[in-house]
């Protein structure tokens, strides 16, 4: 389980890795953007990078990863949010800017974790509350099969490989052979490159 309460997400780098491999696959599985979950861009802002979960009910997730640490804001919309000065307690200055600018501000914050180069993840001041962390983070147990199990149900789609979805997990330079096993057809490549371009994942499509 991962959750506020339990802070067992993998190292940053690794939650990194998880999180562009969890967007190639929405990629793949839903060209149209506005119906993907998660996404990546490599390049939000000058030495940082970006990936949001979003969902059809009004829950974000917003992950900012820079060099020298990286921090998770949660809004889980059907909970209640705490105080921000409590959730943000002890947050380095280093993601002020993110936690308290836009679009953080504007959508909200019911949980909030962060890590730097020098401590393991931490939270500020929290309280034994509901604020749907466990739900929102446990796609990143770094489990392939994880993945599987909610893109089954979400997209509908039968039959995702678990081999390939493990050589994404792992940052294998992506094919059409390995983008094929995922689905029967892909209506537009070269969106797909643009996506991958994006994200910052390596592939070959010759």
């Amino acid at each position: 389980m991962v959750s506020t309460q339990k802070l067992n997400l993998p190292d940053r780098q690794k939650l990194q890795t998880i999180c562009k491999a969890i967007s190639v696959l929405d990629a793949i599985l839903s060209q149209e953007w506005e119906y993907r979950y998660y996404s990546y861009n490599n390049k939000w802002a000058d030495k940082e990078e970006f990936c949001e979960m979003r969902n059809d009910s009004g829950d974000q997730m917003l992950i900012l990863f820079r060099q020298d640490g990286c921090v998770i804001n949660g809004f889980a919309h059907e909970y209640q949010q705490q105080e921000k000065e409590k959730l943000t307690k002890d947050l380095p200055s280093i993601f002020n800017e993110f936690i308290f600018g836009e679009p953080v501000k504007t959508i909200g914050t019911t949980f909030c974790i962060w890590t730097t180069e020098a401590k393991n993840w931490q939270t500020g001041q929290i309280e034994n509350y509901e604020d749907n962390s466990e739900g929102m983070l446990s796609i990143f147990d770094g489990n392939p099969q994880t993945y599987i199990d909610w893109a089954t149900e979400y997209f509908d789609e039968s039959g995702i490989p678990l081999e390939t979805v493990k050589e994404i997990y792992n940052g294998k330079t992506l094919t059409k052979q390995m983008v094929l096993t995922i689905v029967e057809e892909l209506e537009d490549w070269e969106q797909l490159e643009a996506d991958l371009n994006e994200i910052g994942y390596p592939y070959n499509f010759n």
